[in-house]
């Protein structure tokens, strides 16, 4: 392995840390409010409270499964996405890569606390007009963030390339 492919790792991997921790921070702040009180619902604006939830689901709490199995399997198909989408970081080229990376670290972050916690805590709750969004968290944020910006990198590469033939 030359030089240049070790730095090229190590900078996707400080990019995954970053944002791995940027995530981990966010929750571990909203885990220690709960030690301190018995539950977390803080209200900061008419658009955003803090209000913790245990999602043992997908993102945005999506597939919500109380039976044991069904938890291990969606756990054991999310670990099987973040492998994929570690191939596709090193086949991929170009500015999808940093997309990629984003969606990962925000995976990964929600992972760990599948592993550790056996569900993600949840605490960012939009609404409008009494109207909420699903709760979400930071790592939620990434891989929305990340796919989003994968979806209009292919569409715009869809484009550019019907448009040489």
């Amino acid at each position: 392995m030359n030089s240049s492919s070790v730095k090229k790792i190590s900078i996707y991997f400080l990019i995954v840390l970053v944002i791995f921790a940027l995530d981990r921070f966010s929750k571990l702040f909203i885990l220690n409010i709960l030690e301190d009180k018995d539950k977390v619902d803080i209200y900061i604006n008419s658009f955003l409270s803090l209000y913790l939830v245990w999602n043992k689901g997908i993102g945005f709490g999506l597939f919500s499964f109380e039976a044991t199995t069904a938890y291990n399997l969606v756990t054991l198909l999310i670990l099987l996405v973040n492998f994929i989408i570690i191939y596709l970081i090193f086949v991929e080229e170009g500015v999808k890569i940093y997309f990629l990376l984003t969606i990962l670290g925000g995976s990964l972050g929600n992972f760990a606390d599948r592993l550790y916690y056996k569900a993600v805590p949840d605490f960012i709750d939009l609404n409008y007009n009494g109207y909420h969004w699903f709760i979400f968290n930071v790592a939620d944020i990434f891989i929305t963030l990340g796919i989003i910006c994968l979806i209009f990198a292919e569409l715009l590469n869809y484009k550019s390339s019907n448009e040489k033939k």
